[in-house]
């Protein structure tokens, strides 16, 4: 994603970026102010850090959404993979997401199981 820095006097500064997936202009921020890395239409992000040394990423892949994780607190998280690395990260849910979106990610093990549902059947 591509990042824009837009002022409008001296006082107000807001930072966009443009979706390498679905070319929306999102704000740098959600709606409650927390501040965003990934769409919030389709989830998607771009690598942009390296995880595993805390610095930028020589990678910069696109980032899909292939799993939502509930942390102990109840906060939801977008289990990104890099398609160009495999990298995993995962990102804070945010109140302006796409809630159809994150229902469809969170849902995908149980329509989409590793094994046959036929075997349910024998139990």
């Amino acid at each position: 994603m591509s990042s824009h820095t837009t002022t409008n006097d001296d006082t107000l500064s807001l930072s966009t970026f443009t979706c390498a997936w679905c070319g929306l202009t999102v704000s740098a921020h959600a709606a409650d102010g927390a501040p965003r890395n990934h769409c919030p239409s389709c989830l998607r992000s771009r690598h942009l850090l390296d995880h595993a040394e805390g610095g930028p990423s020589d990678c910069e892949g696109r980032m899909s959404p292939i799993a939502i994780a509930v942390l102990r607190t109840g906060d939801w998280m977008v289990i990104h993979r890099c398609v160009r690395c495999d990298e995993l990260t995962s990102n804070p849910v945010r109140t302006d997401d796409n809630q159809l979106v994150l229902m469809r990610v969170a849902v995908r093990p149980l329509a989409q199981p590793p094994f046959p549902l036929e075997a349910f059947g024998t139990l």
